[in-house]
């Protein structure tokens, strides 16, 4: 067999291949094998016709189909470790000539990663926010905490703000009851702004028994987004009564014995969340600016591709599930099917050229995922998820997934390399050390591009004929 590859752009290649008709023969014989199978012939057993009766009956040309078919796949490999060719998805293949006894020849014209000439990182310079509590923050904190111990209590008087009101609803759109728009004995917090706009105002100074009307548009049912004419009807008042903030109710809340110190408490737990969404921050604002740096060619046919699974799984799972087609979550977001398409292909672009560069960066590296690093990753991914940590892995499993996973981690450290060299400094002018969260978040930042990720994993896979 003879190659020959001709690069006709950064992402794509054309392979020539010519291949000695005696390199056919397991292939010849395994078609007519196969045909042998699946045809009958008057006088001979089957699976006995000879191959001079298989050309007469059947024509020559049906078995030269059926040995190339089977050919094409390994040649083409053949071609593609001959050419050391780093391929994404299944080739074009086109037939060239075909001369019984003699000559097969064949192109394949392929996507393949491009070669990415990784910029030099060092002078990356960014800057996150400062990692401030206030007094305020920690008050806060701790008033979600209380009002975790807090209790109602029914009132004989008008509701106000942060009572719990017991309502009956019923909303109408064009004079019509809708079907799905009466619901009884619905509980509701007076301020917390999870039911309709407008209802606040509608119930606040309403006793047990009292009904208001108001107009609101509506967020989820067969008439989302429409103005609706909703009348409620508040049948009880609660009010919500908070423990006093002191001692005691800090040993009941906390492991702690005074206030003092579950607030203290409370203002580290806030200054570690604060310190993550640094780290995350420093993380995203760093691949930023390396994309900008690196030249990356997109291959087109990949970039479609997945364009067109993001629309898809749009359209047809996330929507699909609220009930809502494109056209109606365009017009909710006030978007032309032009602008989402733009941004859709905008996203899928930066996803690509993340995973090509950070993967260029694991082999320039020389960076490798040990069992640990694997197991750590795993529990993360299993406890986003939902699943259990041995579901998960049961189902990376049995998906094939694991290097997928394995990728992730590893272009999590590529990316806290590409930290590590770079300067990040708050909105104070303080230089921001990473070292604690760096390999975590950045694990986690690449991973934010799964779904272009994925994507080219596939187009890996997909690697022959």
């Amino acid at each position: 067999m003879k190659s020959a590859v001709e690069t006709l752009n950064p992402t794509r290649v054309r392979l020539s291949i010519e291949v000695p008709f005696e390199e056919l023969k397991d292939s010849l014989d395994a078609a007519y094998k196969k045909i042998n199978q699946q045809v009958t012939v008057k006088g001979f057993r089957k699976g006995k016709i000879p191959a001079r009766v298989i050309d007469q009956r059947f024509g020559r040309g049906a078995v030269l189909e059926e040995a190339v078919n089977d050919a094409l796949p390994k040649f083409y490999t053949d071609a593609v470790n001959e050419g050391e060719l780093n391929v994404l998805g299944q080739p074009e293949v086109d037939i060239t000539e075909l001369k019984d006894g003699e000559l097969l020849a064949f192109t394949a014209e392929v996507d393949v990663r491009p070669e990415i000439e990784i910029p030099d990182y060092s002078g990356i310079e960014v800057t996150v926010d400062a990692v401030e509590v206030t007094d305020e923050d920690v008050d806060k904190a701790v008033e979600q905490l209380r009002g975790r111990f807090g209790s109602t209590n029914p009132v004989e008087r008008a509701a106000a703000e942060g009572d719990v009101v017991t309502i009956d609803l019923e909303a109408k759109v064009d004079g019509e009851v809708l079907e799905d728009g009466v619901a009884s004995d619905v509980s509701y917090t007076i301020g917390s702004g999870e039911l309709l706009d407008g209802i606040d105002e509608a119930v606040t100074g309403l006793e047990a028994g009292g009904e208001a009307t108001f107009t609101s548009e509506l967020k989820g049912g067969s008439a989302e987004g429409k103005e609706a004419e909703v009348t409620v009807k508040v049948t009880a008042v609660s009010a919500r009564e908070l423990p006093e903030l002191d001692d005691e109710f800090a040993q009941m809340a906390s492991e702690f014995d005074t206030l003092a110190e579950l607030r203290e408490d409370s203002r580290k737990r806030l200054e570690e969340s604060k310190q993550y969404e640094q780290a995350t921050q420093a993380q995203e604002r760093v691949l930023e600016e390396l994309l900008k740096l690196a030249e990356v060619p997109i291959p087109e046919k990949l970039l479609a591709d997945e364009v067109q699974t993001r629309k898809h799984n749009l359209e047809h799972h996330q929507l699909g599930q609220m009930g809502l087609t494109l056209d109606k979550y365009l017009e909710i977001q006030g978007k032309t099917l032009e602008e989402f398409e733009a941004e859709t292909s905008e996203q899928a672009v930066k996803g690509i050229k993340t995973q090509f560069i950070l993967d260029e960066l694991v082999n320039k590296e020389k960076l490798n995922v040990n069992q640990e690093e694997l197991t750590e990753h795993l529990l993360r991914r299993a406890q986003s998820s939902g699943m259990s940590p041995d579901q998960f892995a049961q189902a990376v499993v049995e998906g094939g997934q694991v290097p997928m996973l394995v990728g992730e981690v590893a272009r999590g450290k590529a990316l806290a390399v590409v930290v590590e060299a770079a300067k990040v400094v708050d909105t104070n002018g303080e230089v921001v050390d990473l070292e604690d969260d760096e390999e975590e978040t950045a694990t986690e930042a690449a991973e934010d591009e799964k779904s272009e990720a994925e994507a080219v994993e596939k187009a890996d896979e997909k690697n022959e004929a």
